[in-house]
């Protein structure tokens, strides 16, 4: 028996990419997935995948930027399945672009999408993992965040933010709840679908099209973290292309 199999694990940003290859690989491992993304018709034909595998999945339409769709969401797994061992905040959003660009609407998408989000994630996971005396909070960061480089320093500043608000969660957890942040680097993903400026989507595809390495690796990764022993906390794990400076 793995340390994946029985548990129940939310996932925002379920949808597509790594969020979906995550879905995928947790049911194959014996997880119960509860899938929140916008796109209800998504993670409704995910649900149904992952069922016909012999899996168990339930989808919840969320926008992390609603804190009652995360309190729903958390809802759900608890109410169907008695529990929540874990919740991987994965939702992001990239439009990123040259400050002098003032695309302040975007900054704006990108707080509270990227950082506001997991935080409605936390209000709502942390009382249940308090109560449950268990639980496990992963975050979905960037490589952004290691290395800043123009265009980025908003996107960056997010996940910056949510590293710090990580950390600080991992402090206070206590020895019963574990905290776990995953950066990626270019993967596959629809995530420059996001970005408004043409110059900065452009690079940024031709980057993923060059190097970028499959959300399952991602998937691989956040799967490591939750499958260890509950007295293992895995803190932080970089997964980059090797081509990637």
């Amino acid at each position: 028996m793995s340390g994946i199999e029985g548990k129940v694990v939310a996932i925002t940003g379920a949808s597509s990419g790594i969020g979906e290859a995550t879905a995928l690989l947790l049911a194959e491992r014996g997880a119960t997935v509860v899938l929140g993304a916008r796109r209800s018709d998504r993670i409704e034909a995910l649900a149904a995948r992952i069922a016909g595998a012999g899996g168990e999945a339930v989808p919840v339409a969320t926008d992390v930027k609603r804190r009652a769709d995360l309190s729903r969401l958390v809802a759900t797994a608890r109410e169907r399945y008695g529990k929540l061992d874990v919740l991987v905040s994965n939702a992001g959003i990239s439009p990123i672009s040259p400050l002098d660009d003032l695309r302040v609407e975007d900054w704006e998408e990108m707080v509270d999408v990227n950082i506001k989000g997991v935080l409605y994630g936390i209000a709502e996971a942390l009382p249940v993992f308090r109560e449950q005396g268990f639980g496990h909070f992963v975050h979905t960061l960037s490589t952004a965040g290691l290395t800043i480089v123009p265009t980025m320093s908003v996107y960056a500043g997010t996940k910056n933010a949510v590293r710090a608000i990580s950390e600080g969660l991992r402090q206070e957890a206590g020895e019963s709840l574990r905290v776990t942040t995953v950066s990626p680097g270019y993967t596959r993903t629809g995530l420059a679908d996001s970005i408004t400026d043409p110059d900065a989507r452009s690079a940024i595809q031709s980057g993923m099209d060059k190097i970028a390495i499959s959300p399952d690796a991602i998937a691989r990764a956040i799967a490591f973290a939750i499958e260890q022993p509950a007295g293992v906390d895995v803190g932080e794990i970089v997964v980059r292309p090797t081509a990637q400076s």
